[in-house]
Formats: structure tokens, C-alpha cells, sequence
């Protein structure tokens, strides 16, 4: 009896103290610099002109980690303007700075921003062109992908291996732009000159090669798609070079080009036939491969990867799961890195988040498409499994939607539990027709757009008639995922089951699937206040929640009565 009354005051205690729970504070995400703000915000000298085009035109020297060239930009004036923001790291050189007819223009600068002044104002919807010089050398990335900037290698033979990685870092680590990812050119010609004996593979279709005095070669790579500033890349050095093509289901051929280091060919050509599998599974869940026009390309990368657009970095030796290592069996299945960097020529290069904050857009789309993959080639249970386990990674440590205006991510979850997360919500709006129907249409109506967290939720409220707002701030705005609290009782052949969400949005109202007999689950809707759910001859043990499928704390109580005891059960 005594431990009966010390749970039975336990379970009063949770109760009184959920009732009166306050709503935390905002999550604190700390200072913010002068440069931050420079870096993150869209201020008026920024969204005083929308960019339509970029020529950049680079050498590269590996002998002496240094780059030199220009970027061309065209845009068309939004708002009238004497002085425009065009973004470049201070420690590379600005040799000079050109209006379109040549006259040479006036700047400052501060932290990575370049304040470029006008010989007069240019007016609203009238298109002009700068030309900006440069030179450098650009910041070496210490532990690429993860970090921003040039890696300088050497291949087997000794030849130069040479690319740059600057997601989240910024592309303006080496060229000039307007570093924002709201704003991306409608198309791009990417101009590489590289010493004697290399070459260099990048974005888009090859135009062409130039011989230059000294042996020298120019790669001209136009990109005719629009296309976020991070994924413009190079890859310098000597490749082997396989091709295959890509049927659609319309008929349309895809040229897939594969560029890894001659010692791997064997290899790759083995390894790299799961990239059609991989087109077909997305095309059937996300739509077509979005620049057709571009082709699609993997390239081996001393790092392990990045989803630089028509132009995938590849490093992942060749070995299923993740280097070798995954979170459940079938993840040894596929190559992570071909799934998961490819997804994100659909989310993150297709469909690209405006502010780094909304990241999650890319991430977590793209880690639940891998989870797409393994149901495409092993089934839905197969996927269950892959997708769960990767909860031992979650850390709720900060939310995953970032702070905004400042450069910055959310937290790191935007991988791992942004993929539980999705597959939550197509389980709690349990229609997969709709829910299939719903990736499709984002892919449809935002292709080769900007896009904010606003955008993707009020598309999914509006195409399935509910508001979730609640869901995606609780899971995406807050560290923490809801808890589920359960008091399950019984006495004599009664069972009472008394529950209700804990969560941080005060009207959370998620549906969630529990044993309402054994291993036969069913919708529940709890609140944030306490429901009562009656059943007949089923024993407290068996009351689970199906947390294979929905993402969430599971706290539950149990509790057995004497039918003779004079307690009453709610």
C-alpha cells in the first residue's frame, strides 16, 4: 500500500505541475557581430538590385595556393541606387572595381562587405553590369565539407587535386557576389584557367577549352539553370572519365559523367551504378532531375561530399553506409554519400532555402529522401528501420530552425530528427497518396526558387485543409520534441488511460497512434489537457505508443488496483 500512495503522489505531483507549466522563454542563440549582420541581412543595399547573371572568370596557381579573376555581375535595379553591397573575404584583394562602360568605381569596405559607389543613380528596372577584379588566396578549409574553403591536395602521381567546399561559410570566401542565397542568377558562366597538364571539372555543360601562352588551359562551363552561390565549384586535377545515360519515364535521356581518379575506375564504375536506381526512386517520389539541361555529374573529392548543383563531389572510398558505417543494416546497403548529397539537387538546389536559418529545408528533405530510397529498393518496414535508427544521433540540443538575418544554422538535428520529423507528419496525416502528392507539388511549385520555412508549411496546410503550425513550431522551432505522459490504470476488468502532451506550443494537438488492445494501434488526439480514455479487459502492460513512426517522449505509468479497493480510477 505504501508504494501504491508514493506513486499514486508522483502521478498527483506531474499532474499539478503540468497545469501550471509556464511556456519557455525564446531560445537564447547568444551575440551577434556587426558582421554577422553584414554577412545575414538583406539590407537595402543588397535588395536594392536582384543579380541575372554571373561570369565568373578564375585562374587558379597550386603552386602557391593563390587565385586571380574576375566575376562579372548583370543585374536589374530594384529600387533606385548610388551604392550597392557585393560580398568578398577581407583577406583577399580587391585589384579593382569596373562600371559597365568602363569607368572605374569608388569602395569601401568593412568586415566581408564591399561597399561599391556609383558614378550616378541607376534607375528602377533599368539592367546594368559591374565588372569586379580580384585576387588572393583564399582560406584553406581545415575539416572540409564541414568547414569553408580551398583544399589543396595531390594525387597519387603528384598532379595537383584541387577544390573548395564554402557551404554556410560563404562562396565570397572566394569570389565575388552577393552572398545571400535569396538571390541567385538565372544562369552563369563559370570561366576556370588551370596549369598545364590539369583540368577542371565544374558546374554545367563545357562550352568550351581554350589554349592559353604557358600552356595553360580555360575551361568555359555554362550553367543555364539558376543556381545558389555555394554550390558554384571547381575540381582541378587529372581524372578518369566514364559516361552513361539516364532514361525517364517520359523518355527524356539524362547524360550522367563520372570524373574519379584513374586508380579508382574499377571501382566506380561498380559503385556508381546505383545513381540510376537512385534517379528513378526520386523521380518517382520528388519528380524529374531538375536540370536535365546540365546533366548530372559525380566527381571524386578528397572530402567526403557536397551537392554542388549538376556537379556532386563524391569521396566516400567507394563503401556502403557512410564511410563505411550506418546506424542500422540496411544502411550498408547503398552509398550515403550518392543518395544523400544527390538528394539535394531536388531540396537545397532546386527548391533553396532564402536564409541559411531555414537550412532544415535542405537537410531534412534530403536525409528523408534516403529514407524514400531504402523503401523504393527494401520496403516500408526496411525504411522504418533505417529512419529509426538514427535517434540515437538526435541531441535537441537547439532548435533546428536557425536565428535569421545573422548567417547562421539551426541546430544540427536538421538531419537526423528533420527526417523523423517528416515521417511523423506523413503519419499523422495518414494519407500517403496526399502526403506523395504534397513532395511533388513543393518540387512543382517552388522549382528553382528561394523559398522560406513560411512557404513549405502554408503549401502543406493548404493542400491537406489542416493547420500544423503547431506541429512544425514545436518540432522545428523549439530543441525539444513533445512529451507524451500516460497514466495507465486498472482495476478489476476496467482499464483507465489519462494522458495528454507536454510540449512548449502551448495548443500542440498532435495525433498519435497507441495500442488500444494488443499490437493493434490506433488514433488517439490528445491535448495539452487531460484526456480520459476508457477500455475493457486490457492489461496496462500492453499500452504502448508506436514510436517507430511518430517522433516524441513516451512517458507512461502504470498502475494496478484491487477491485476491491475503495480508489476510483479516471
Amino acid at each position: 500500500m505504501k508504494n501504491f500512495i508514493y506513486a499514486l503522489s508522483i502521478f498527483l505531483l506531474i499532474s499539478a505541475n503540468f497545469i501550471f507549466a509556464q511556456e519557455p522563454s525564446h531560445y537564447d542563440w547568444g551575440t551577434f557581430t556587426r558582421a554577422d549582420s553584414l554577412r545575414g541581412y538583406l539590407s537595402p543595399l543588397r535588395t536594392c538590385y536582384d543579380v541575372t547573371y554571373y561570369h565568373l572568370d578564375v585562374a587558379v596557381d597550386p603552386s602557391d595556393s593563390s587565385i586571380k579573376g574576375s566575376n562579372t555581375i548583370r543585374f536589374k535595379v530594384v529600387n533606385s541606387f548610388k551604392e550597392m553591397q557585393v560580398d568578398l573575404f577581407a583577406n583577399m584583394k580587391v585589384d579593382k572595381i569596373e562600371f559597365e562602360d568602363g569607368t572605374l568605381l569608388k569602395y569601401s569596405r568593412e568586415y566581408g562587405a564591399v561597399f561599391i559607389y556609383l558614378p550616378e543613380e541607376l534607375q528602377k528596372n533599368t539592367t546594368h553590369q559591374i565588372i569586379f577584379y580580384y585576387s588572393g588566396r583564399p582560406q584553406v578549409a581545415v575539416n572540409p565539407p564541414w568547414d569553408g574553403g580551398f583544399i589543396w591536395k595531390k594525387q597519387k602521381e603528384g598532379n595537383p587535386w584541387v577544390m573548395v567546399t564554402c557551404q554556410g561559410t560563404g562562396a565570397s570566401l572566394w569570389w565575388p557576389n552577393k552572398d545571400h542565397q535569396s538571390d541567385e542568377p538565372d544562369s552563369m558562366l563559370l570561366s576556370v584557367t588551370v596549369p598545364k597538364g590539369l583540368e577542371d571539372i565544374s558546374n554545367g555543360r563545357l562550352r568550351s577549352k581554350v589554349d592559353l601562352p604557358g600552356g595553360q588551359k580555360q575551361y568555359n562551363w555554362f550553367i543555364s539553370y539558376p543556381i545558389n552561390n555555394y554550390d558554384v565549384t571547381i575540381n582541378i586535377g587529372k581524372y578518369a572519365h566514364f559516361s552513361d545515360v539516364y532514361t525517364s519515364s517520359d523518355g527524356s535521356k539524362l547524360t550522367l559523367d563520372y570524373y574519379v581518379l584513374p586508380e579508382n575506375l574499377a571501382k566506380a564504375k561498380k559503385q556508381f551504378k546505383q545513381v540510376k536506381i537512385m534517379l528513378a526512386a526520386y523521380e518517382k517520389y520528388f519528380g524529374k532531375y531538375p536540370f536535365y539541361r546540365d546533366g548530372y555529374k559525380l566527381i571524386e573529392s578528397s572530402h567526403n561530399g557536397m551537392e554542388h548543383q549538376s556537379a556532386v563531389a563524391y569521396g566516400n572510398h567507394y563503401l556502403g553506409g557512410y564511410e563505411g558505417r550506418a546506424s542500422s543494416p540496411v544502411g550498408l546497403k547503398f552509398d550515403f554519400i550518392i543518395i544523400h548529397e544527390s538528394a539535394h539537387e531536388w531540396w537545397g538546389n532546386s527548391i533553396t532555402s532564402k536564409d541559411i536559418a531555414d537550412m532544415w529545408i535542405h537537410e531534412s528533405f534530403a536525409a528523408y529522401a534516403e529514407a524514400l530510397y531504402v523503401e523504393y529498393n527494401w520496403g516500408h518496414k526496411a525504411a522504418l528501420e533505417y529512419m529509426n535508427g538514427k535517434k540515437q544521433n538526435i541531441r535537441n540540443d537547439k532548435p533546428i530552425i536557425g536565428p535569421y538575418n545573422v548567417n547562421h544554422e539551426g541546430s544540427g538535428d536538421m538531419y537526423d530528427k528533420g527526417q523523423l520529423v517528416l515521417n511523423t507528419l506523413r503519419d499523422v496525416i495518414n494519407n500517403d497518396k496526399l502526403w506523395f502528392s504534397i513532395l511533388k507539388g513543393l518540387q512543382q511549385k517552388f522549382a528553382y526558387q528561394t523559398v522560406t520555412a513560411d512557404d513549405i508549411t502554408n503549401y502543406i496546410n493548404e493542400k491537406t485543409g489542416t493547420n500544423y503550425n503547431y506541429f512544425f513550431d514545436q518540432y522545428l522551432r523549439y530543441p525539444k520534441e513533445p512529451e507524451f505522459f500516460a497514466f495507465v490504470t486498472q482495476k478489476g476488468n476496467e482499464t483507465s488511460v489519462r494522458y495528454k502532451w507536454n510540449a512548449d506550443v502551448k495548443d500542440f494537438k498532435m495525433p498519435l497512434k497507441v495500442t488500444t488492445s494488443p499490437n493493434h494501434f490506433e488514433f488517439i488526439y490528445p491535448t495539452t489537457a487531460w484526456q480520459t480514455l476508457k477500455l475493457k479487459n486490457f492489461d496496462p502492460k500492453d499500452f504502448k505508443v508506436d514510436e517507430d513512426e511518430f517522433l516524441c517522449q513516451v512517458k507512461i505509468f502504470r498502475f494496478y488496483i484491487d477491485p476491491d479497493s475503495k480508489i476510483k480510477i479516471e
